[in-house]
């Protein structure tokens, strides 16, 4: 794929809406510890989806977008399950048991798994200073998991699943980087309704084995009620408008600084909302996982900074 370069340097507005993105998108993981006070894994994730969904759906009808060409199912079908319908549901899961800034230092391991995927299934290849970066990232996303590790191969009756929750977290990082790459390589389609109708797949998914699992759901309070509708439209819907305005007026480029921003305010929620404990190595792993963005998106971050092209 060809790197898309940007076309101006970034305004105001464009690093406001960073900004925004950061702390919307590293705010969600401690939105779905609240939901999940009161709700199923699978429901919130049945939630979030379903109502992003709608949110946007209800945009692209309203703008008057097109609707995907049939080209374009085949990968809406497999994005909707990869970008939605498996992380949903392996974050919400996996957040039973680990705190929310655990799941959003995993996530902040994405684009160490795209490059690699992309390196094999498009023409974005890896060169030296990218191995070096994964290879760097790599050995954060280790220290993260790492004690889990030799539980989840040795389950004996006193374990429980719980200690493959941390690896449901990395697993759904694993399916956002998949999603991705179908997603660079997916035919041309309207953003908005690229994310309104692979949402709706995604909510397709998850709904028949929420209601199967954990049932029809009731309103659960405010507290609860509040987190799981706030899922639906502020990680997804809003989100989704301010990524798209983002690269339209300061390029894709300038969208990958939100990576940097997503597992600061993740550990930042998580203390300050959920007074959660912050063993060192959660720190260790974020440092080794940043320092691993940095080096494999050096190119990236002297563009955005550097003289106008």
């Amino acid at each position: 794929m060809t790197e898309i370069r940007m076309s101006k340097r970034p305004s105001a507005s464009n690093w406001g809406s960073i900004a925004a993105l950061g702390v919307i998108w590293g705010g969600t993981f401690m939105v779905v510890s609240i939901a999940l006070e009161g709700y199923g894994p699978l429901t919130v994730a049945a939630a979030r989806a379903t109502l992003g969904a709608l949110a946007l759906l209800g945009l692209m009808v309203a703008l008057r977008r097109p609707l995907p060409t049939r080209a374009a199912w085949s990968y809406i079908l497999i994005i909707g399950a990869f970008n939605s319908a498996l992380p949903f549901s392996l974050v919400s899961w996996g957040q039973q048991y680990v705190p929310s800034a655990f799941a959003g230092i995993s996530m902040a391991a994405l684009p160490l798994f795209v490059l690699p995927l992309a390196h094999i299934f498009s023409d974005e290849k890896m060169d030296l200073r990218r191995v070096i970066g994964v290879t760097v990232g790599f050995f954060g996303a280790l220290t993260l998991v790492g004690p889990n590790l030799g539980a989840a191969f040795q389950m004996g009756t006193s374990q429980g699943w719980e200690v493959l929750a941390p690896l449901a977290c990395l697993a759904a990082t694993i399916s956002y980087a998949v999603s991705s790459v179908m997603t660079r390589t997916c035919p041309a389609v309207d953003p908005i309704s690229l994310a309104g109708t692979t949402l709706a797949v995604g909510a397709v998914l998850i709904l028949p084995p929420m209601l199967i699992v954990e049932g029809l759901p009731q309103w659960q309070g405010l507290r609860s009620g509040r987190a799981i509708i706030a899922l639906g439209l502020f990680p997804t819907a809003l989100a989704a408008l301010l990524r798209v305005s983002v690269i339209r007026s300061a390029g894709a480029v300038f969208m990958t600084l939100v990576n940097y921003q997503v597992p600061l305010w993740s550990v930042f929620f998580g203390w300050l909302i959920l007074s959660e404990d912050m063993p060192l190595r959660f720190f260790v792993a974020l440092g080794f996982i940043l320092c691993g963005i940095a080096i494999s998106q050096w190119k990236t971050v002297i563009r955005i900074l550097g003289p106008r092209a």
